[in-house]
């Protein structure tokens, strides 16, 4: 199974994917950690990742597709991955279908978090990180919906977008994803990817 989470911040799309990952076996793969990873294990990419890393500066996106591509072609990603925080456009989508299909495997389905704006501020103000003002917030929300809307219309077209009601116990929600999986508790079944 290869997963995709997308969600904005606030909508807990890292607990769910842990959870899942953890579920299903395959490992959960979040772009700042492969970044941080890459960078330690001092690859060439990671090397270069570094760079901006340690200006505070986003990394490009030929830097973080290379990353991606490098971790999806490691051993434990054979059986599957769940992907957090990647992709973030739809170019990035795009060549992560590539990089897919050189594998010989496809994307199981793109599972994505629903929060209303106003949850997803009062969760953001109760983690009470310094850089997190409600103004803040919302731009960081604002930006969050302006880039990964594409996203989402690009994997709804293709059959692969499940929404999940992110609203809620965290044990409730990751009841909706199992189903929306078709997954059983003790198990999974085939993936319907039908919207």
């Amino acid at each position: 199974m290869q997963l995709i989470f997308l969600g904005p911040p606030g909508a807990g799309k890292g607990t769910q994917a842990s959870r899942l990952a953890e579920k299903l076996g395959v490992p959960q793969i979040s772009t700042g950690d492969m970044l941080r990873e890459a960078r330690d294990k001092k690859t060439p990419l990671g090397q270069e990742a570094g760079r901006y890393m340690k200006e505070g500066a986003l990394v490009p996106d030929s830097i973080v597709v290379g990353i991606v591509k490098e971790r999806l072609g490691q051993s434990d990603c054979r059986g599957g991955c769940i992907l957090d925080g990647f992709p973030r456009s739809v170019a990035q989508a795009q060549v992560l279908d590539a990089i897919l299909e050189t594998m010989g495997q496809v994307l199981t389905a793109a599972l994505s978090i629903e929060v209303p704006n106003q949850e997803l501020t009062e969760r953001l103000l109760a983690r009470k990180r310094e850089d997190d003002d409600e103004e803040v917030i919302r731009e960081r929300l604002k930006v969050y919906a302006q880039q990964t809307a594409p996203v989402v219309d690009y994997y709804r077209s293709r059959g692969l977008l499940k929404k999940i009601d992110g609203v809620g116990a965290i044990e409730t929600i990751f009841e909706r994803i199992m189903s929306a999986l078709e997954l059983e508790a003790d198990g999974y079944s085939q993936v319907s990817c039908g919207d």
